[in-house]
């Protein structure tokens, strides 16, 4: 039997992250398998991409090829990692996949959804997640959770000005508007356990459909 890809998105400050790792362990302690990975990264040559991705230093990066990085490093994740999970009938959670993609680079960085839409396509093959749920809160409160989080470190992203995190929240609309099915949010703003309950059921439901 085929497992589930559900993929959880956000921008900075959102909580998916910690949310993801509350709902692995509520899958867990009902039984099913699961498996957690993260976008850029979950794998070692994936992993070394998103060391450059992310660093702070390499603020001299262009966009297309920022937009290309994030997309080879997809492309080995899915073969190496996720497929082989899916195909041994896992649950995969995976912290950010393409949406996060056509968000931050096909739409902040305007070059064009379609355009990073058909790049991911690609490097993909039409592979797209069975479930993604939308952690949705205004960038200014999400960026203030990072800033008040002493032991997260900031990297590349965060220090990117609000405006460009506005910009992101608004790809991110016309992307729920683009895949309604698929697509489902949950409000980041609300307690980290109401939001990895909600989570959880919604997963729960589409799982047992």
């Amino acid at each position: 039997m085929r497992g589930y890809f559900i993929t959880f998105e956000g921008g900075e400050g959102a909580g998916k992250t910690s949310a993801l790792a509350g709902v692995a362990d509520q899958l867990i302690k009902r039984g099913y398998p699961v498996m957690v990975t993260r976008e850029p990264g979950g794998i070692k040559i994936s992993e070394k991409i998103r060391d450059i991705l992310l660093d702070n230093s390499n603020i001299e990066m262009d966009a297309r090829t920022e937009a290309l990085l994030y997309a080879a490093a997809r492309r080995q994740h899915l073969v190496e990692k996720v497929k082989p999970a899916l195909d041994a009938g896992k649950i995969v959670l995976c912290d950010r996949f393409i949406d996060s993609s056509l968000a931050y680079q096909g739409y902040a960085r305007d070059l064009g959804i379609e355009n990073i839409y058909q790049v991911n396509q690609f490097a993909i093959e039409q592979f797209m997640p069975d479930l993604t749920l939308f952690f949705d809160i205004e960038p200014k409160k999400g960026l203030a959770r990072i800033q008040a989080n002493q032991t997260r470190e900031q990297n590349r992203l965060d220090v990117e000005d609000l405006s460009f995190h506005q910009t992101v929240y608004e790809g991110y609309q016309i992307l729920k508007k683009r895949f309604p099915v698929r697509i489902e949010t949950i409000d980041a703003e609300k307690s980290l356990a109401d939001v990895i309950e909600t989570a959880y059921q919604k997963i729960l439901l589409h799982i047992n459909e």
